[in-house]
């Protein structure tokens, strides 16, 4: 029996490509596919797939609270990440939120038969340059960036005011009110210890913490 993918992505011609990516293989099928984090879970509840192929950027729910509820739920579930967000900024916090494995889009192609067979048989699939990642995250004396200082929520909220979001559209993007948003901005500040958003704007530009363009 092969083993059962779920394709989430808000991009047609993404999940398409990794539909056709599978097409051939005699381990996987692409048994279904989701456009945004709702229907992902709405998805996973009803069909229970072996893996979740997950993208970090998606309407309404986004990757990161779509991976924390599925482990919530239904932690037997594989989440296997597949975004355009840097590896070094991003895939240390999703597997700290129980991930089993992270692609760039830009690799997916060329490793994503080889990482699915590695979470298939219970281990995790990092590439190389986030295997010297993981190292240097075990290094008690390895410099951390300020943006790793924040908790996921106050990280959201920092990549949507570096994507030039008012404090009412990233309320309204996280389903947050005004005042809630304005308290993490006010965390944000303190624990990176800067005073307006225009600097933070300017440190999640520096350090390409927003996504590329598709």
């Amino acid at each position: 029996m092969k083993t059962r993918i779920l394709i989430v992505d808000d991009h047609p011609f993404v999940r398409q490509g990794l539909k056709a990516a599978l097409a051939g293989s005699v381990e996987f099928e692409a048994a279904d596919e989701a456009a945004d984090g709702e229907e992902a879970i709405l998805k996973t509840r009803s069909m229970k797939p072996d893996i979740v192929l997950l993208d970090i950027s998606l309407p309404g729910k986004n990757g990161f609270e779509v991976l924390k509820q599925l482990q919530a739920e239904m932690p037997q579930v594989k989440i296997l990440i597949l975004s355009t967000f840097p590896e070094k900024q991003y895939a240390v916090r999703c597997f700290a939120n129980g991930a089993r494995g992270y692609l760039t889009k830009q690799s997916a192609s060329d490793e994503l038969l080889t990482a699915l067979r590695k979470i298939t048989h219970g281990g995790k699939y990092v590439s190389a340059s986030m295997a010297d990642l993981l190292a240097d995250e075990l290094d008690a004396n390895a410099s951390r960036p300020l943006h790793e200082r924040l908790s996921d929520r106050e990280f959201q909220v920092l990549c949507l005011l570096g994507q030039g979001k008012t404090v009412s559209q990233a309320a309204q993007a996280l389903s947050l009110s005004l005042s809630t948003i304005n308290t993490y901005r006010a965390h944000i500040l303190k624990k990176m210890k800067m005073e307006t958003t225009a600097q933070l704007i300017r440190y999640v530009l520096d350090n390409n913490l927003v996504e590329s363009p598709h």
